[in-house]
């Protein structure tokens, strides 16, 4: 019995590193990438290694606190990772991320300048604009009687278990924030805790289904949820699995984000992370991805050659009046992000009262 343990101990030994980034690297130059779910044309790696002879090893994560969270935990090995605004300044503050050497990234000057020396990364030591875009409110027009205007239309609808909620702190509090008229980035605790009470009374009213991320995708183009908040670009790629689904932002204002290409502490193969992320910024490969995910690029080369129908698409480019409205996340003191994580928590564990 022990010889049959000791066996299927060792085979799963094998297995494990077949699918862990870093392992077999004797196989060949790797480069490891941690990317969101659902967020670049995975086709673009057959071309990187038949360029370079790197092979990418791809992981996803669904949330920035999740990636954090692997990284943090030192037991990760990935080379280049695709976090958020906010999560690239602590990840700064932290000191998780490497200073990347730009003279490997001669497409960096791809890049609009607007895009560039943002706060979370002010001196540009850390990251490359990888995409950027809104959240907002996406709903099915043929199951809810009254368009959405506004996030307050979350916690007022009659709407019973048909409201899918972003499952993470950041985004799911922040919206709350925006329906009781507060910044996306205050640093106060009452109005942090007065929004994570207005999740619990939705949640205890029986409004929302779930909290989901990628699981949004089945769930909208399914038609088995009525409204649900999420990221402009994913909703492009939805709308065009079920034309009934329509984009609101919210007359309060949504999240301006901006996720970016870094290099975290544990990486392993730097040379090659350098590679993956100038091949990246090339026109080419840039208007490639734009088209599979559907969100907005930073690269002002690269716009000026897309195909007008996407680069005048109102969603995926608003308006300056509307993006005006918009806001980002930036940094929090720490003793706020503990409180996050404290009020994240109350919110998960309340009970839903009501099943209509």
């Amino acid at each position: 019995m022990k010889k049959l343990v000791s066996l299927l101990m060792a085979l799963l030994m094998v297995l494990s590193c077949v699918f862990l980034p870093g392992c077999g690297e004797e196989q060949g130059e790797v480069v490891n990438v941690y990317n969101w779910g659902e967020y670049i044309d995975e086709s673009i790696f057959d071309d990187f290694e038949a360029e370079t002879g790197i092979r990418v090893n791809y992981a996803t994560f669904s949330s920035n606190e999740m990636l954090y969270s692997s990284i943090k935990s030192g037991g990760s090995s990935y080379d280049v990772i695709i976090p958020s605004d906010y999560m690239i300044a602590r990840m700064i503050a932290e000191d998780l991320l490497l200073e990347l050497d730009y003279s490997q990234i001669p497409l960096m000057s791809n890049m609009d300048p607007q895009y560039l020396h943002r706060d979370y990364d002010p001196q540009q030591l850390y990251s490359v604009p990888y995409m950027w875009g809104t959240t907002g409110i996406i709903y099915n027009t043929k199951m809810v009687d009254k368009a959405p205007t506004s996030w307050m239309d979350l916690f007022t609808t009659d709407l019973r278990s048909q409201v899918l909620i972003f499952d993470n702190p950041r985004d799911c509090i922040g919206l709350a924030l925006k329906a009781l008229g507060y910044s996306f980035n205050t640093t106060d605790k009452d109005e942090i805790a007065e929004a994570a009470e207005l999740l619990m009374k939705q949640k205890e009213k029986g409004i929302v289904q779930a909290y989901v991320m990628d699981q949004i995708f089945d769930k909208m183009i399914n038609n088995e949820a009525a409204i649900g908040t999420y990221y402009a670009g994913d909703y492009v790629i939805m709308a065009e699995e079920n034309p009934d689904l329509a984009f609101c932002m919210p007359e309060e204002g949504a999240n301006l984000f901006m996720d970016a290409m870094c290099v975290p502490v544990c990486c392993e193969n730097y040379n090659n992370a350098m590679a993956f992320i100038n091949f990246m910024c090339r026109d080419d490969i840039v208007l490639r991805n734009c088209d599979e995910v559907g969100y907005s690029t930073p690269s002002a080369t690269a716009l000026a050659e897309m195909d007008p129908e996407m680069a005048e698409d109102p969603v995926i480019y608003p308006s300056e009046d509307v993006l005006a409205k918009c806001e980002t996340f930036g940094g929090l003191p720490s003793d706020v992000l503990s409180f996050y994580d404290h009020e994240w928590i109350r919110v998960c564990l309340a009970k839903v009262k009501y099943r209509g």
